[in-house]
């Protein structure tokens, strides 16, 4: 994944009119429903989503694994 690679939609109201935010690298401010939010990458999952170097978002019971 790059570096650059940016968000298409805001991830609360869907809108396209994203800018990117003076917070810092990965923050972001969508001008249609004023949130700010930022966006971080942990890092790379095994196939089948769930292992020691899943995050523990991923190991959830809803995905097969436990919390």
């Amino acid at each position: 994944m790059s570096e650059r690679a940016v968000p298409f939609h805001c991830p609360y109201c869907s809108d396209e009119n994203l800018r990117p935010s003076e917070a810092g690298h990965g923050a972001w401010e969508c001008h249609a429903c004023l949130r700010a939010f930022s966006l971080k990458m942990l890092g790379m999952i095994p196939p089948g989503g769930t292992g020691p170097s899943a995050p523990a978002v991923l190991r959830g019971p809803a995905l097969g694994g436990t919390a």
